[in-house]
């Protein structure tokens, strides 16, 4: 059984950054893709951006790319977003999931493990 613990999110003004953190324990880790989703207040889970399992490949929503980077560590088992140039509409519930296969999917779909969440608030 996987187990996925999101930590690093919290308060933030504008123009701020943040790190976000994923641990991962259970099935093998760096045989799946790995990505963050994030969920605002009445709207639907999105996808921010996703890796593949070896790190070497990564996928981004428009919002984010340019600002945002994944990486992962397969020797800690973790995977990482680091958050730049933060914007209001960037607040949301922020979501670690795994994969269901090594490759990056882009639809919530393509995911089979998820954290709890952790809550990203960026204000103006």
């Amino acid at each position: 059984q996987v187990h996925l613990v999101e930590s690093g999110g919290g308060l933030v003004q504008a123009g701020g950054s943040l790190r976000l953190s994923c641990v991962h324990s259970g099935r093998a880790f760096s045989a799946y893709a790995m990505a963050w989703f994030r969920q605002a207040p009445g709207k639907e889970r999105d996808l921010v951006a996703a890796v593949n399992w070896s790190g070497e490949s990564a996928h981004y929503a428009d919002s984010v790319r340019g600002r945002f980077t994944i990486s992962r560590d397969n020797a800690k088992n973790m995977i990482y977003l680091q958050m730049n140039s933060l914007k209001p509409e960037d607040t949301a519930v922020y979501f670690c999931a795994e994969g269901r296969d090594p490759s990056v999917g882009d639809d919530q779909d393509d995911y089979d493990a998820w954290g709890q969440g952790t809550q990203v608030t960026v204000s103006s």
